[in-house]
């Protein structure tokens, strides 16, 4: 992400918007924990008092942006599922699309994954994170028809997934010429071994 810090007093039509976008700018800088209220209004050319408007605290502005982050996931992995031609096909889409996810969003990715907000203060959160489970139920449940094993299938997936978004954003798969096109590879090939294994235990 390019960080583009904007003119103090700089007029904005969308205060809501300024607050998020200078928000997510100092996560990409320096994590979902590494910046106040204040500064994201410096950064935004906003007086302090203006985030009240909008946000009580910086956990709000956070709040915030990790639903945008689960909406954009959402509308990703619902894209990614409708390309593959079956259960496992789909399931291995949605992984790749976790990865390249993490590596395009890292700041949303990180406010999602590592602000360590409560989801009861939240629960935006909570039914953000329920549609995304709702959206790969379905696919789940042609590989395994309980609930709690197609549960279990999309947790296995997604933490396939998971570690191998954090061990690229942090340098730590094998060099390779393409690192991002690599991850994605292994991800396909990981989420298909983990469907295929959840399969023949049936």
């Amino acid at each position: 992400m390019t960080v583009k810090p904007r003119r103090s007093g700089q007029h904005h039509g969308d205060l809501r918007n300024a607050l998020e976008q200078a928000a997510l700018e100092l996560v990409a800088e320096r994590g979902p924990h590494g910046f106040t209220l204040a500064e994201a209004c410096r950064r935004a050319g906003v007086s302090v008092s203006a985030p009240y408007k909008h946000f009580a605290d910086r956990d709000a502005l956070l709040a915030s942006l990790a639903a945008r982050s689960y909406r954009d996931q959402h509308a990703r992995f619902g894209r990614a599922i409708e390309s593959g031609e079956d259960a496992e096909g789909r399931l291995a889409a949605f992984a790749v699309a976790y990865v390249r996810f993490a590596a395009e969003e890292r700041a949303l990715f990180d406010v999602a994954f590592g602000a360590g907000l409560d989801l009861a203060a939240h629960p935006e959160l909570a039914e953000a994170g329920t549609a995304l489970r709702d959206l790969l139920l379905p696919v789940a449940r042609l590989v395994v028809v309980a609930e709690a094993d197609a549960l279990d299938l999309i947790v296995s997936v997604a933490a396939a997934a998971h570690g191998l978004a954090v061990y690229l954003q942090q340098g730590m798969l094998q060099p390779e010429a393409e690192p991002l096109a690599a991850a994605e590879r292994r991800a396909d090939r990981m989420a298909r071994a983990v469907v295929r294994q959840s399969s023949a235990c049936r």
